[in-house]
């Protein structure tokens, strides 16, 4: 699926289920609650923090995927193309930050892969 595709997915459901969009500050509360989940999981698995039983049976990829669908639902109510939002930024950082990472010492000294 492409952003594109993805986009006009989410506008077709809120339009057949959601009734209407939440306005954008509420969609930017929800937001950033989306994020917030994602810390949670994070702090927990990667961070120094332990899992409370309630958090246990959280899933990082569908906190993701909410994080996705409200920045989707704000794109669209603002009229953002995320597809060519998106190439416009891998532009901009290209240009900016071209050689930027590749002479940072401090990436270089602990090199990890992904």
């Amino acid at each position: 699926m492409t952003l594109e595709e993805a986009q006009r997915r989410v506008d077709d459901w809120i339009h057949t289920y959601g009734v209407r969009y939440f306005s954008e500050l509420t969609n930017m509360a929800i937001l950033t609650e989306e994020v917030g989940e994602v810390a949670r999981i994070i702090s927990r698995k990667y961070g120094d923090q332990s899992f409370k039983p309630s958090d246990e049976n959280k899933d990082l990829a569908d906190e993701l995927a909410d994080v996705l669908w409200v920045v989707m639902c704000l794109a669209n109510q603002t009229g953002v193309n995320l597809t060519d939002a998106l190439e416009a930024n891998f532009r901009k950082k290209t240009c900016r930050d071209k050689d930027r990472h590749l002479n940072n010492e401090k990436l270089t000294e602990n090199q990890q892969t992904v």
